[in-house]
Formats: C-alpha cells, sequence, structure tokens
C-alpha cells in the first residue's frame, strides 16, 4: 500500500518537474526581433491621396521594403516581429504590409493596409519541371555510347589530357 502511495507521488513529482522544465524554455527563448520598415501610423495618416508625390512619401516614410515587379507604381512597407522558440522554427508575429499606388504622375493614388487574414494561400507544385525528351529509355541506356568519340592514344589526344601526359 505505501508502496503504490510513493510510487503515485513519485510520477506526480516527475511530471510537475518536467512542466516547471517545459516552461523554463519560453523564458530562455530569445526576444522578438522587429523587421522590415514599420510605418507609423501618424507619418502614414500625413499622406493625402491626390497631393503627395513619391518623394513626399519617401522624405516621410523612407525607402520602400519593395517596389512593384513590373512598374514603379506600387511601393510596399512589409514589417514584422519574428521569435525563435526554443525547439520550434522562426515565428512570425505582427505581419503588416502597407500598399501605397501611384498614378503614371508619381501621385500617390491609393493607401491600403494588409494584414495576414488578407493574404491568399497559394498552392505549391512540384519543384521540378518536367522537360519532354530528357527521360533515357532502355535501349538508350545500353547503346547510348556507340558511335560517341573515345580517348586515343595518339599525341593529340595526350596533349590536352594531363591524366596521359606522364605516359
Amino acid at each position: 500500500m505505501t508502496e503504490g502511495f510513493y510510487r503515485r507521488r513519485g510520477i506526480g513529482l516527475f511530471l510537475l518537474l518536467v512542466t516547471l522544465a517545459v516552461g523554463a524554455c519560453e523564458r530562455l527563448a530569445p526576444p522578438p526581433v522587429p523587421r522590415g520598415n514599420k510605418v507609423d501610423a501618424e507619418r502614414l495618416a500625413q499622406i493625402t491621396k491626390g497631393v503627395q508625390t513619391r518623394s513626399d512619401v519617401a522624405a516621410l516614410l523612407g525607402p520602400p521594403t519593395a517596389r512593384g515587379t513590373f512598374d514603379e507604381e506600387n511601393w510596399y512597407y512589409i514589417s514584422g516581429i519574428t521569435q525563435v522558440m526554443p525547439g520550434r522554427y522562426l515565428e512570425l508575429r505582427d505581419r503588416v504590409v502597407v500598399a501605397i499606388s501611384f498614378d503614371r504622375r508619381g501621385v500617390v493614388q491609393e493607401i491600403r493596409e494588409l494584414r495576414p487574414s488578407d493574404g491568399q494561400d497559394v498552392g505549391m507544385v512540384s519543384r521540378e519541371t518536367p522537360v519532354p525528351g530528357t527521360e533515357r529509355n532502355m535501349m538508350q541506356a545500353l547503346f547510348g555510347n556507340i558511335g560517341r568519340p573515345s580517348l586515343s592514344d595518339d599525341a593529340s589526344s595526350t596533349m590536352n589530357n594531363p591524366a596521359r601526359m606522364g605516359r
């Protein structure tokens, strides 16, 4: 009877210690790291659609984190907070993208603040692009080297082949 009591007490003590150890891992994590170009709400409020230009926006917010791929009419200010948790991958928290669109004259047309909930999941495809004609069949594998030039022992081939120069 007393053995069972001590065994249950030992298991309970062990579980308590494991719980405390796992909880302590959170304290060992490095502090969160801000990344990107975080846009202050006060400065963003100073930008007026139809009035400010690219140079005004750059003076207020700094250079954009990214620009449009095919044109200069979209600027993106991307920011987030990352943190590495023990035993886990890098976590991205509080990601914000401020998208500013300009017209052809460089005047602000639209300002959008995008959060992760505004995004869309993109399905991944295989990493290998199939190229027709690169598969070898059994006959090509067996007889593929027939008719190809081979190394000969004449002087012209030893001149350009360092492995045969000493022979």
